[in-house]
């Protein structure tokens, strides 16, 4: 039984940054997946694969795993790299590129 820990990023859907502060805990697939052969379902026996566990830091969630037995890895975040843009700038006189419409 082996799961990852990762803190998960703000989807594309989101404009802020709701849910993305707590740490997960997912259980890693043990049995595939298979597809049912008259509805076309996917299916899979393997029920840990519904549990997911949220934990205020990372340091509980290693601490839970290492209590239970659960071999683990820990993904860590990758920050944003954001860049600052104005509105302005793109009526600026010296501009980079040139205005085109």
């Amino acid at each position: 039984m082996s799961a990852k820990i990762y803190r998960p990023a703000k989807t594309a859907m989101q404009s802020g940054k709701a849910k993305t502060h707590l740490w997960v805990l997912e259980f890693d697939q043990e049995q595939a997946r298979r597809i049912d052969p008259i509805l076309g379902y996917t299916s899979s026996g393997d029920m840990k694969q519904q549990v997911r566990l949220t934990f205020e830091t990372r340091e509980q969630a290693e601490a839970y795993a290492k209590r239970e037995g659960i071999e683990y890895r820990v993904i860590l975040p990758k920050e944003a790299a954001r860049q600052v843009v104005s509105y302005t700038d793109n009526f600026r006189f010296n501009r980079l590129q040139p205005w085109t419409h």
